[in-house]
């Protein structure tokens, strides 16, 4: 299945995945979640929303343990973040089959789409769409950056438009969701472990030589997005007086700096991943210049402190620099605290697993204020993600899958 999967959008210059929702690369990841279902001779279907689902068992039976993950990518991703939790899933209801287990309840295994939000900006687009944290209307306007709106995309790859928005009786079906990940961190490659002790494990991308192969998540920090506009005026960069411009760039370059340090300050993640400039010369100071802004902290009222520091820091520096600064909140998602019964049940099954926070959001943090949640890791030596260097043992992954199957049985075999 790895195999398979893993040729699909690879760029071959950076080695990094680009499977952004609705592209030719998605439609082949879905096409490969659809064999993976027929191979197995699992009920499958696509739902309205664009997630892909495949069934062990009566879907309408209800109460139905499901796991998966998704199989987008950031722009340049790597190969595990999202398909290793749909890999994990295939390969832990083989285990189970392998086991003789017999399911008393319904199991499926998901692929929730658009779940990086590489493409149109707002991330978990499927499973926000799918519990009605997302307006119909508003997702279809989503724009890309050429301008090709979510609905026409849609369109283009066979799909309608106009029938995404709440699914209240698939989540009525639903008993628990549990979402296997990579972990977005080292916080299991140094459980035991003290930070500094030479004993830890290396950035070098080897094995860790401590830690353990398999976590259980607490919650997920609350995050956002938000754009920041930096209105300048466009100039000649060779015969325009430092004095007489009105640059956005050294406005942009300030806030950049002013939000690292806030959240120094206050504990939090910031983070300025994205930028656009127009026009765009290298002989010209520019007009406009946009910065998406990424942050997350422990709690909201650290959130709302770090990114109000960075909205303040960024006007006063448009106004010394003659700058316009407007800001738009593009997304945002409140802390999650994991059904604690459920996270206490996994640990448990996993003989005592950790249990740890994680700043990353996912699509079981969207759906757990619908159905009973919760997330498993699976060890990461580098911390790495987001990136092609982004990667785990194989042994681990496959402990992943045994822990996974040993869940499954655990909740609907018993």
């Amino acid at each position: 299945m790895w195999r398979d999967l893993a040729r699909i959008g690879r760029h071959p210059g950076t080695g990094g995945y680009r499977r952004y929702a609705w592209t030719a690369a998605d439609a082949d990841c879905r096409a490969w979640f659809a064999e993976q279902a027929r191979h197995r001779g699992l009920g499958y279907e696509a739902d309205r929303n664009g997630n892909q689902w495949a069934w062990l068992g009566d879907p309408a039976a209800g109460d139905a343990v499901v796991t998966g993950s998704h199989l987008d990518s950031v722009p340049d991703g790597g190969a595990f973040d999202g398909p290793l939790g749909v890999v994990s899933a295939f390969a832990a209801l083989d285990e189970l089959r392998a086991r003789g287990a017999r399911p008393r309840r319904p199991l499926a295994v998901v692929n929730f789409g658009d779940e990086e939000g590489a493409r149109f900006g707002l991330s978990c687009v499927g499973s926000r769409l799918t519990a009605g944290q997302l307006a119909p209307d508003a997702a279809r306007g989503l724009r890309d950056a050429d301008g090709v709106t979510l609905a026409r995309a849609m369109e283009r790859a066979g799909h309608d438009p106009e029938a995404i928005g709440p699914d209240p009786e698939r989540l009525a079906r639903i008993g628990a969701f549990v979402e296997l990940h990579i972990e977005q961190g080292r916080n299991l490659a140094l459980h035991g472990t003290p930070r500094g002790s030479g004993s830890g494990p290396g950035r070098s991308g080897g094995r860790a030589a401590a830690g353990t192969p398999v976590g259980v998540a607490s919650a997920i920090w609350p995050h956002g997005r938000w754009r920041f506009d930096f209105h300048g005026e466009a100039n000649h960069a060779g015969t325009t007086a430092l004095a007489d411009r009105r640059d956005p760039m050294l406005t942009y370059a300030s806030t950049v700096l002013a939000a690292r340090e806030q959240a120094r300050l206050t504990g939090a993640l910031a983070t300025f991943g994205k930028v656009t400039v127009e026009p765009g010369g290298v002989n010209a100071i520019a007009s406009l210049v946009r910065g998406w802004l990424d942050s997350r902290a422990p709690d909201e009222p650290a959130l709302a402190t770090v990114v109000s520091a960075v909205e303040r820091a960024a006007a006063e520096s448009g106004e010394r620099d003659g700058v316009g600064v407007r800001v738009t909140r593009e997304s945002f998602t409140p802390v999650v605290e994991f059904e604690h019964a459920l996270r206490d049940d996994l640990a448990k099954m996993l003989g005592g697993a950790p249990v740890l926070p994680t700043g990353a959001g996912h699509d079981a943090g969207i759906l757990s204020g619908a159905v009973p949640a919760a997330m498993m890791f699976v060890r990461n030596p580098t911390g790495v993600s987001h990136s092609p260097a982004e990667q785990a043992a194989e042994d681990d992954c496959l402990a992943g899958v045994t822990a996974l199957a040993d869940v499954l049985e655990g909740m609907a075999c018993h």
